[in-house]
């Protein structure tokens, strides 16, 4: 019976996560191009999708790599533009947090920008059910599968995708599809426009812990606006 239960929260987050592959399969093929134009060989650019799974750091690193950036500049870069994944992780702890350490160690390695934005809502509106990190297992699988397809789709390409195709426009698109819907209160909304605008202004200024930064604005605004939280 259990086994069963599993099984349909993981197919669940499966489902739900399958629809936003269509704006991460054309991010991955623009990487593995970009990869292999940088200088990369296909082994390299093939694993670095499992070694790093990060769509937009691993876009500045092979943007960084073909300009011949020192590599504390590529190092630093990587890891600023990662850190969001740390608030990501702060969220989901709390319901997490009684799951043994393999599973919290698994779980984080799968805890990605498009994995998190369908699972965190299922946790938010069925915290206490019982094995709901299967469906974080169903998201965050479903989305690893779909980066190293692409990925390899991509390097395989090489240079021949055709140039009007720019296919980036998709991945905040899917984002605000994603997001949209959530607001459904004056605090969440402030944060949304208050994380919005701080993250481009500051990105425009060259800040490299941009995401990071306007992550944090977000959850400060949330906080002072909470008061405010009357249903929209």
């Amino acid at each position: 019976m259990e086994i069963m239960k599993k099984f349909i929260i993981f197919k669940q987050g499966v489902l739900e996560e399958l629809p936003l592959q269509l704006g991460v399969f054309p991010f991955g093929i623009i990487y593995g191009i970009m990869a292999i134009e940088s200088g990369l060989t296909p082994m390299q650019a093939f694993l670095m999708s499992s070694i790093i799974f990060g769509g937009a750091s691993q876009i500045a690193f092979v943007q960084l790599i073909s300009n011949a950036s020192p590599f504390g500049v590529i190092v630093t870069t990587v890891v600023a533009i990662n850190s969001r994944h740390f608030l990501y992780s702060i969220s989901m702890m709390e319901f997490l947090k009684n799951l043994s350490i393999k599973w919290r160690i698994g779980l984080a390695y799968l805890l990605t920008d498009e994995a998190y934005a369908i699972s965190i809502r299922r946790f938010i509106n069925e915290p206490n059910k019982s094995f709901i990190h299967f469906h974080l297992l169903g998201t965050g699988i479903t989305l690893f599968l779909s980066w190293q397809i692409s990925t390899l789709t991509g390097v395989l390409l090489g240079g021949d995708l055709p140039q009007f195709l720019d296919l980036q426009f998709i991945i905040p698109l899917t984002f605000i599809a994603i997001i949209v819907p959530m607001i459904r209160s004056i605090s969440t909304f402030l944060v949304v426009i208050a994380s919005a605008f701080s993250g481009l202004i500051l990105k425009n200024l060259d800040i490299n812990f941009w995401v990071i930064i306007s992550g944090i604005i977000g959850v400060m605004i949330g906080i002072f606006s909470a008061k405010l939280d009357k249903k929209i």
